[in-house]
């Protein structure tokens, strides 16, 4: 797996329409469906993937039980977002995951979706797309139109501001942005 400390956002519109179309071309319906709805909830992987129809079908928020933090926590789901889970899951029923697996019975495992995620990036020509790339081109995104750090800090259980600006990728920008024309 790529090394996580390289895994970056989606920093414009081009790059999150560059890995759509990349995944639309090379992966599946389900694949771009599940990079789709992860940069615009938040969450992290491992908690999108055993997601059911009912846990989200006619519904505004998710409410679950994070598997890292143990922590209960409870997501709004945007209403484009909510207007693609109800096209992907017209034939779909309420028992059934939104991620499935093409084997047996469960849900793609947090492995399979990074897989996905890395047919995109192959066509792109990138070594910097992870699973938490979802999570964090929400992130970046969120911080970038709001300027509110406080609330993306709750959203991500973060202890601190500077832990979720180094998430994102601000902090590294901030300090680009110094250095880009400093000369001596």
């Amino acid at each position: 797996m790529t090394n996580e400390k390289n895994v970056q956002p989606l920093r414009t519109a081009k790059e999150i329409e560059d890995m759509r179309w990349a995944l639309s071309r090379y992966a599946s319906a389900r694949d771009l469906f599940m990079f789709n709805f992860g940069i615009n909830v938040g969450l992290r992987v491992s908690d999108i993937v055993p997601l059911k129809v009912r846990d989200v079908k006619g519904k505004t928020h998710i409410t679950l039980k994070e598997k890292k933090t143990g922590k209960s926590k409870r997501f709004m789901i945007p209403k484009a977002t909510r207007e693609q889970i109800e096209n992907y899951i017209q034939q779909m029923n309420n028992e059934d995951y939104l991620f499935a697996s093409r084997k047996g019975d469960g849900h793609i495992s947090t492995t399979q979706a990074y897989r996905a995620l890395q047919k995109g990036a192959e066509i792109l020509e990138r070594d910097d797309i992870g699973t938490h790339t979802m999570r964090k081109t929400f992130g970046y995104h969120h911080y970038k139109r709001n300027k509110d750090v406080a609330t993306l800090q709750m959203l991500f259980n973060h202890s601190a501001p500077s832990i979720t600006l180094k998430y994102i990728g601000i902090t590294d920008d901030e300090i680009d942005k110094t250095m880009e024309e400093f000369a001596l």
